[in-house]
């Protein structure tokens, strides 16, 4: 009995690897994992950004959704800490990095206006991603994205 569970458990462990292993290497051109890792800072001004290199007030508790596609799709969504900073990891997220840098983009729906009631109440915050470096870490490559800049709507 003992020697048949054995069987089982090793024909359970090598299917798994024989139906994970393509997929990891579809997600790589060079044979291990991407996994993308989203971050940014978020600043309480009308774009986002400190201006003109003065310091600037962090927009915390913002939210900051990634979507892709042209319907605009929710894929991730994270809120900023104190200091205004948020990340994405998106190893959980089925998508390419060919098109998370070219299909998807940074979003703040969160009103300018919940962290200084002079800046505008509507529109949102939109960036494009910037690929700015990768680490490579055994068989994952650690790809660093960040926002391109934020530009305001409405």
């Amino acid at each position: 009995m003992a020697v048949i569970k054995k069987h089982i458990t090793f024909s359970l462990v090598l299917l798994c690897l024989i139906v994970v292993s393509p997929m990891a290497n579809a997600q790589s051109g060079l044979g291990g994992i991407n996994v993308p890792i989203i971050n940014g800072v978020l600043f309480c001004t009308i774009n986002g950004a400190p201006l003109n290199g003065t310091p600037a007030p962090a927009f915390a508790n913002a939210v900051v959704q990634l979507q892709c596609g042209n319907l605009n799709r929710v894929v991730a969504e994270t809120i900023t800490n104190i200091a205004g900073l948020f990340t994405f990891s998106t190893n959980g997220i089925q998508i390419s990095l060919p098109t998370l840098l070219n299909d998807c983009r940074i979003v703040v729906p969160t009103p300018r206006s919940s962290c200084d009631a002079t800046l505008p109440s509507t529109g949102q915050l939109i960036s494009q991603l910037n690929l700015v470096g990768s680490i490579v870490s055994g068989l994952l490559n650690i790809v660093a994205i960040l926002p391109t800049g934020f530009i305001p709507t409405i």
